[in-house]
């Protein structure tokens, strides 16, 4: 994934709904349960956690019991610390006291929570990214010091794995040909990162390798689930069995649930989503535009799958009236640049939904070279009166705005071919009337109808009618 290219626009939340998220997260909850515990006779070590003897009142605090009751409350403590929700007074007596943070959870904004929430996910990623505690004490050498060479462990390695497959499962979620707000099943999200885009039948070794990154992942995920950042279903522990233990209850081997699945929660949408704008990619979120002028609508949206553009665009004209809009956006869209057939295009998607109070704005461009034509498209669309017929140049200029557009839509699309032989078909002469058309995309468009035609004696006559396009327009 680059950080040069947009990603897909994500759904978000309101931002009271994911702070409400945020505080009933358990790593978040504890945390901020325990800071309000601690008082003046609270001590912590020279690292910052809690003393061992005031493990177990912190875990009674909680509500935990159990052989892992401290770790979890040593946990909880350290987060707390992290977040700012405790502040270490005095190193040398190791006193504390509540830390500024601590207020924000109940008496500030919802972004001021789900600010102090982002520190505990960063947090608690980074305890991801370290190996199992029985490695780490295998791996303790005699001075006490742990021996990183023999764990086989890289901890940037580590880290842009665990970043790589959270960028995975954002990308399928926010994608509209993705599983959206279904799990994704925890050996396609581990092959992801590890199989090749170009590889057919991957190999043992690949195998072997996708076998690992699941096992790593969920026992990361286990971990994840508690902030709030996803929802998993783990690896069912009867396929970690040895081979010769026989299973406690009949198994269902195409039973992919059994692998393990994980869903992006809402709250782990948005916190992913404020990773990667602080990773410096461009992850747009839907309505970021609805306060913005048209240009930037029509603009921004240009990259946007269908639904998404669809969504923002209602958005940005809930907030204005529908004639207003509509002469906003057809001055937008004007331009003879290399994005303004995709610029028309998306004005032309959002005057569908602008009812009949616009007609004026469209009666107005009717005698303009670059929007006469969606004119009438839109005005005969409405049923509107006394729409004048275009006249030939203006059916041929939108032919090739349409064509240039789509061809930046959407690429070598099955549709895109199928328009291109209509219009080959359903028009004698087309190539030697269509070079002549003075839009800046003519050669292009007539060169993409050379290759993508099937038709091996039209994509010639598309050719030749591009190099005189081509020339014509000194190129």
């Amino acid at each position: 994934m680059s950080d040069s290219s947009t990603l897909p626009p994500a759904r978000l939340r309101p931002e009271a709904e994911l702070a409400r998220d945020a505080l009933s997260a358990p790593v978040l909850a504890r945390a901020a349960r325990l800071a309000r515990w601690a008082g003046p006779d609270t001590r912590v070590d020279a690292g910052g956690g809690l003393v061992e003897e005031q493990l177990p009142a912190a875990a009674e605090q909680l509500g935990l019991s159990g052989d892992d009751a401290a770790a979890y409350a040593s946990e909880a403590w350290r987060i707390a610390v992290d977040t700012g929700l405790v502040e270490i007074t005095d190193e040398e007596a190791g006193t504390v006291a509540a830390g500024e943070d601590l207020a924000l959870l109940t008496g500030g904004s919802p972004q001021d929570v789900l600010g102090v929430w982002l520190t505990a996910l960063e947090a608690v990623l980074a305890d991801a990214s370290v190996p199992d505690l029985d490695d780490l004490v295998d791996a303790m050498a005699e001075g006490g010091e742990v021996d990183l060479s023999s764990l086989d462990w890289d901890p940037d390695a580590e880290s842009e794995f665990l970043d790589g497959v959270l960028g995975n499962l954002y990308l399928l979620t926010v994608g509209e040909e993705g599983p959206g707000d279904a799990p994704v099943p925890l050996p396609a999200l581990a092959a992801s990162v590890i199989v090749p885009s170009d590889m057919g039948e991957p190999s043992n070794e690949v195998l072997e390798q996708v076998s690992d990154a699941m096992m790593r992942l969920d026992d990361q995920f286990r971990l994840l689930e508690p902030v709030g950042l996803v929802e998993y279903q783990p690896v069912d522990e009867a396929l970690m069995a040895d081979a010769d233990e026989e299973p406690a209850a009949p198994v269902d081997e195409a039973d992919v649930t059994r692998y393990g699945m994980v869903r992006l929660t809402p709250l782990g949408l948005y916190g992913l989503r404020a990773r990667l704008l602080d990773a410096g990619f461009e992850a747009p979120a839907v309505g970021d535009l609805a306060d913005k002028g048209a240009d930037a609508l029509l603009d921004g949206t240009a990259p946007f799958p269908p639904a998404a553009a669809h969504a923002e665009t209602e958005l940005w004209l809930a907030g204005r009236s529908p004639l207003d809009a509509a002469r906003e956006l057809l001055a937008a869209a004007r331009g003879s640049d290399p994005g303004a057939p995709l610029r028309r295009l998306r004005c032309q998607q959002a005057l569908s939904l602008v009812g009949g109070e616009a007609e004026p704005a469209l009666r107005e461009v009717l005698d303009d070279a670059e929007l006469g034509g969606l004119a009438r498209v839109w005005l005969t669309e409405h049923g509107a009166r006394d729409v004048p017929a275009p006249p030939q140049e203006m059916v041929f200029w939108l032919t090739i705005d349409t064509v240039a557009a789509q061809l930046a839509a959407e690429g070598n699309s099955e549709e895109l071919r199928a328009l291109m032989e209509g219009l080959a078909r359903q028009h004698s002469g087309f190539f030697d009337t269509v070079w002549r058309v003075e839009h800046p995309a003519t050669p292009d468009v007539l060169e993409a109808m050379g290759r993508l035609h099937p038709d091996k004696k039209v994509a010639k006559e598309a050719r030749k009618a591009a190099f005189k396009a081509r020339s014509q327009q000194g190129g």
